[in-house]
């Protein structure tokens, strides 16, 4: 029967069990402790401290492959190369090596600021396979893309088309764009996360994408090869898309009404994933065949040829591929008038996932140091920064005997927690890690991010002295072990 104070959640047949489809599949309890892929999170905690995210690479790349193979499949033309491109969107999670990951899986990589441009380029992903995303390019950032040869950017003020087409003109090259259209469709998920209805920061009204077109068209230094949409993050089903994609194929037909025919449609991302049991997202396959089924209708209907595609999935690649481990630092039963609640507070919070504080982000979490026979208790997981709203897992049922010491893993956190990671409370930010396979069947732990040090966070504090050097400050985890 569900606890009053969490409607939301039904109560566990074990407390200690790995729901399947949020938890990383390389996930499972050995005696009782956590591992990913054969490598203990205790044994990492203790080399690395705590806080930290952990990221499965093999989760990574197989749902990177998945989808592309999905809608490659779906969008295929007999006898004809993939009619899809699918672009990482990487402010789910950038770093280097991740970039190079999706670069060996077949994916190019969406990049929406100077500073993510900047880390793909780096990281050796060809600039012909990036696409620049943002509602407020700056000049300099402008400039940057153009000058490094960016495969695409994408148009999402009128502003910008001038902008661009300046750079390009004086880096003496035709730089390929796409428009991005506010389609109109109410996509169900937070408001927060709904990207395309009208009162909205991105993209061009569809009544005033004509007059655009004309003026790209009309720049010898600008080549329009699209349209764009995007619709919201965390949508579970198929429909909103296929709406969508009917609205933007009514609009890519009348913009090639006088023969000059837009190649490629850009459908965008915001396929959800599982935070928690109780979510059911639509297969990835299932959403990409209904997609393409209402694409090609809506073309036959419209007597277009069905364009080239491209989507840009996030969270649904890497969401699922990472946990994040903290340990137990206080607990505090709270007696209510519904029953009571166990706060369990932990060494991290809301500057290493903003989430929950943001727009009430559900979670799942279970103790990862050990198992346990204790009957299950329902806890709230909060961090430990100062405010009331820092909570990591708002309802949750733990064993009764969870206690200061406990490593407590918190699963799907590979996307939006350290891309939106702060360093709150003067806080340095938890390293980013990464477990495979060695060949011979052994775990390989690696960081892509170094945890920060307090001297990185005061570093850029002009009012004081160089900090002599010294060891980073020990982590709580660390420093309980």
């Amino acid at each position: 029967m569900p606890h009053p104070l969490a409607p939301q959640l039904t109560d566990p047949a074990d407390a200690n069990a790995l729901a399947e489809g949020v938890w990383p599949a390389g996930a499972e309890r050995v005696d009782g402790v956590l591992h990913v892929r054969g490598a203990s999170v205790a044994d990492i905690a203790a080399e690395h401290g705590t806080p930290f995210l952990l990221v499965d690479e093999t989760v990574v790349r197989e749902r990177a492959r998945r989808i592309r193979t999905a809608f490659e499949a779906a969008f295929a033309v007999p006898g004809g190369e993939p009619a899809v491109d699918v672009y990482y969107a990487g402010k789910a999670l950038l770093t280097a090596d991740l970039a190079r990951w999706m670069r060996a899986e077949g994916l190019r990589i969406d990049v929406c600021t100077g500073g993510e441009l900047a880390v793909a380029l780096r990281a050796g992903v060809e600039p012909a396979a990036i696409g620049f995303h943002g509602n407020n390019k700056s000049v300099a950032e402008i400039e940057a893309g153009v000058e490094a040869g960016v495969g695409t950017f994408v148009i999402d003020s009128p502003i910008e088309v001038e902008r661009i087409a300046a750079a390009a003109e004086a880096a003496g090259r035709v730089q390929r764009v796409r428009l991005r259209i506010s389609v109109g469709v109410h996509a169900s998920t937070h408001e927060f996360l709904a990207t395309s209805h009208e009162d909205q920061k991105f993209g061009i009204p569809v009544a005033e994408a004509p007059a655009v077109v004309r003026r790209i068209r009309a720049l010898p230094s600008l080549e329009l090869v699209g349209l764009h949409t995007h619709i919201g993050s965390q949508i579970f089903d198929h429909e909103g898309f296929a709406a969508s994609a009917r609205r933007m194929l009514a609009l890519h037909a009348e913009l090639g009404a006088d023969g000059q025919q837009l190649p490629e449609l850009n459908l965008g991302g915001g396929f959800g994933i599982a935070y928690t049991a109780a979510d059911s997202p639509e297969p990835i396959e299932a959403i990409a065949s209904r997609l393409a089924d209402a694409v090609r209708q809506a073309a036959g209907e419209l007597g277009v040829a069905v364009p080239r595609i491209a989507i840009e999935p996030g969270r649904w690649i890497v969401g699922p591929a990472g946990i994040t481990v903290y340990t137990v630092g206080t607990i505090k039963p709270v007696q209510l008038g519904d029953g009571a609640r166990t706060y369990v507070s932990v060494d991290g919070g809301m500057a290493d996932n903003a989430r929950p504080a943001l727009y009430g982000a559900q979670y799942s979490a279970r103790i990862a140091s050990r198992s346990s026979d204790a009957e299950p208790a329902l806890v709230r997981v909060a961090g430990r920064h100062c405010e009331s709203g820092d909570i990591v897992v708002d309802a949750e049922w733990l064993p009764a005997d969870v206690a200061p010491g406990d490593l407590l893993a918190v699963a799907a956190t590979g996307a939006y927690c350290h891309s939106l990671a702060s360093n709150y409370n003067a806080a340095p930010r938890p390293p980013v890690l990464s477990v495979s396979v060695l060949p011979d069947g052994g775990a390989l732990v690696r960081t892509l991010v170094r945890r920060e040090s307090i001297d990185d966070v005061l570093s850029r504090d002009a009012g004081l002295d160089p900090a002599p050097a010294a060891d980073p400050e020990p982590s709580n985890g660390a420093a309980s072990a």
